[in-house]
């Protein structure tokens, strides 16, 4: 069967597919919570969710550095990529040998339908369709603060790197009635200190991926915004695309009501 994935290739996939390589980790958890646990046949080392995923399928690199004897040796009939997670160079090779199936997030939308084409291909469009459904119900409940407040997210310590526009972590950020403080700066720039201090974001969010911020670098952002607020944010709820966005909700009410 043929399908076009989120880069508009066409792509000659076998009907459901039965031996599955994600090399997204937030894919992964969507196809582990799609009922596809016993297709999986690989995985990379940064899909840490499900717990289970890295002890029970076969390690196939990281997302940026594949294994690609390994993945040849496993004779997947169907490895699921990210233009942005993946290298081109490397997805180039796969796809002149297997089906590779390449998504491309960068919006709300997009997600919503990465969610449904994976069903399609996967024969388990009744459950992907009720998740996609019922993700865009639970974000229309979340209540946005009563007041304007602009956040700076930070992916990245050295250089400085920052959430622009068009990426799904702006998207996300919206969604909670938040303003980006970098917004009129496109992906994801590199930005300096002088920059920070000359946008005066309300708070800094310091992402625990694909950077892992933790308490020792909030002093750090403290001496160069003293008067912004510095807060760790679970990334995954910002920036994992799949079936992780229905738990997304809960978590992100709470951090808007945190900082009111």
């Amino acid at each position: 069967m043929q399908f076009h994935d989120q880069t508009q290739r066409i792509i000659d996939i076998a009907q459901s597919p039965q031996r599955i390589i994600s090399l997204v980790p937030s894919i992964t958890e969507l196809l582990f919570d799609l009922g596809l646990d016993e297709r999986i046949i690989g995985v990379t080392r940064f899909c840490i969710f499900p717990e289970r995923a890295r002890k029970e399928k076969n390690i196939i690199g990281g997302t940026k550095k594949l294994k690609l004897d390994r993945i040849r040796h496993l004779q997947p009939d169907l490895i699921i990529a990210n233009k942005e997670e993946n290298t081109k160079a490397e997805i180039e090779i796969l796809s002149k040998e297997f089906p590779v199936w390449v998504a491309n997030i960068r919006h709300f939308d997009d997600a919503l339908q990465m969610i449904q084409e994976v069903g399609k291909i996967t024969q388990t469009s009744t459950l992907a369709q009720k998740m996609s459904t019922d993700i865009q119900g639970a974000f229309a409940k979340i209540t946005p603060p009563l007041k304007k407040i602009s956040v700076a997210y930070f992916i990245w310590q050295k250089p400085l790197m920052v959430a622009g526009s068009d990426t799904f972590i702006h998207e996300m950020i919206e969604k909670l009635g938040l303003q980006n403080a970098f917004s009129t700066q496109s992906r994801y720039p590199i930005i300096n200190e002088a920059a920070l201090q000359t946008t005066h974001p309300d708070y800094i969010f310091l992402s625990s991926e694909p950077y892992p911020f933790t308490e020792k670098h909030i002093q750090y952002f403290h001496k160069i915004a003293p008067n912004t607020k510095v807060i760790l944010v679970d990334g995954t709820y910002f920036s994992w695309y799949g079936s992780r966005m229905k738990k997304a909700p809960v978590y992100l009410q709470q951090l808007i009501k945190s900082l009111e």
